[in-house]
């Protein structure tokens, strides 16, 4: 049995000062996405305006690679409430981001991923609207409704860069 007086040291306690968090600004590894810098600028906003609560909504999320970037990225930043949403039509799609976010054991982050129609999921979200949404760009015959109802449902969004091609045509 050890005492403790047998481990203790003889010069006198002193406060030891942990250098103030850095900002993390790396990108996520399995991040490729064109709109990662965009999000990674928009989460570092945020925090420099002494936020500490975030709300994500990814349109179009896919298997939720981006989505779950942006919440790894919030939490490192220093964020202390990360709440996510991810919608696709594709039912795959959304069990495979699911399966994901199972992984991530964080009580600071609520990740849902849902399958379901992205105007009706958006419209949702125009009550309370997010932080950032995350957008691929307007693809169907709504195409109006759909920007429309993406503009309502957040402060800030990303969308997908307009290609150079696009432009000259």
């Amino acid at each position: 049995m050890t005492y403790l007086a047998d481990h203790s040291v003889a010069a006198p306690l002193r406060a030891v000062r942990t250098p103030r968090r850095a900002k993390v600004r790396t990108a996520c590894p399995k991040c490729r996405d064109a709109r990662w810098a965009a999000v990674s600028a928009a989460l570092v906003a945020l925090r420099d305006g002494n936020r500490r609560s975030v709300r994500i909504v990814d349109a179009d999320c896919g298997n939720g690679t981006l989505l779950l970037c942006a919440v790894q990225q919030a939490r490192a930043l220093g964020f202390t409430a990360i709440e996510a949403r991810g919608i696709d039509a594709a039912p795959a799609h959304v069990a495979r981001a699911r399966a994901a976010a199972a992984a991530m054991h964080d009580p600071a982050i609520g990740i849902a991923f849902e399958t379901g129609d992205l105007l009706a999921a958006l419209d949702v979200e125009r009550e309370l609207p997010a932080d950032i949404v995350l957008w691929h760009g307007a693809r169907g015959r709504n195409a109006s409704a759909e920007a429309r109802a993406v503009a309502c449902a957040g402060r800030t969004l990303i969308a997908d860069p307009v290609e150079p091609k696009a432009l000259a045509a």
